[in-house]
């Protein structure tokens, strides 16, 4: 009987301060017709992933993601509002419900949390290096400063395989350790299999180059676990948006190559 008294007076308490409100919620299930009825649908990309995610000219995210999820708010009649992601806060924002969606690479390790929908893009996960860095094999890596974007597929690989004398360095985000590669503060960086084309172009002369491939991944659409409705949705959805061409349009924008086979999930 005290005990239920003392959590009353503690409850009562808390209502009195106004703190019960910003007590952690647990996350909910948001199905379609809660999408639709909300009128928007919140998808979480990286923008500082090109060519899957950056900011336009314009101040809007482009690139492959970008498209992608635009397809996903076509398709379900309700404009899109991205919400700017890093690779370690976005598995975050979907497990508090910042985010009906979020896009980013398929794994075992993400998927004890979240659950996937089928494939819409190839990817890897690279090192980049210039011409004449000498790495064509893990333990290559020994020795070299490496930068990676926190939290991504790169820091996932590198935190369980890297050799002894490896000298990792973390950045908030891919473009971070781009430019830090760019500025000779790395020897090597973390980032997508074609991240080297848009780095040559920003920085030529020094020949960079792919130089080791860390892991081959899919990209896919994530969503809470137990949200059947949605991920039905979304399977149906990269389904169609391969069978009429829409996607294939959309890697040979961005990736400059064809979409090739998606394996299912």
């Amino acid at each position: 009987m005290f005990n239920l008294w003392r959590t009353g007076m503690a409850t009562a308490a808390l209502l009195a301060l106004g703190l019960v409100a910003t007590l952690p919620r647990p996350a909910t299930a948001q199905n379609v017709d809660d999408i639709i009825k909300r009128g928007k649908v919140l998808i979480g990309i990286d923008t500082a992933n090109p060519p899957f995610g950056s900011i336009g000219k314009d101040g809007a995210p482009e690139g492959y993601d970008a498209d992608t999820a635009r397809l996903v708010g076509k398709y379900l009649g309700v404009p899109v509002e991205f919400v700017p992601a890093t690779p370690q806060n976005r598995m975050g924002y979907l497990l508090t419900n910042r985010v009906d969606i979020i896009m980013l690479g398929i794994t075992p390790e993400r998927a004890r949390q979240i659950w996937y929908a089928m494939p819409y893009a190839v990817e890897a996960a690279v090192m980049v290096g210039p011409a004449g860095v000498n790495v064509k094999t893990m333990a290559d890596l020994a020795g070299k400063r490496i930068g990676i974007p926190r939290g991504a597929m790169q820091d996932i690989v590198l935190s369980q395989s890297a050799p002894p004398g490896a000298q990792i360095m973390r950045f908030d985000d891919q473009a971070t350790a781009v430019q830090a590669l760019i500025a000779g503060q790395v020897d090597l960086a973390g980032t997508g299999l074609l991240q080297y084309q848009i780095i040559n172009r920003d920085d030529p002369g020094k020949g960079y180059e792919t130089k080791l491939v860390l892991r081959p991944l899919h990209f896919g659409m994530g969503v809470r676990r137990g949200n059947t409705d949605l991920l039905q949705f979304l399977n149906t959805v990269v389904y169609a948006i391969k069978a009429n061409g829409e996607l294939e349009a959309i890697s040979q924008k961005w990736r400059h190559l064809p979409l090739g086979d998606l394996p299912p999930l």
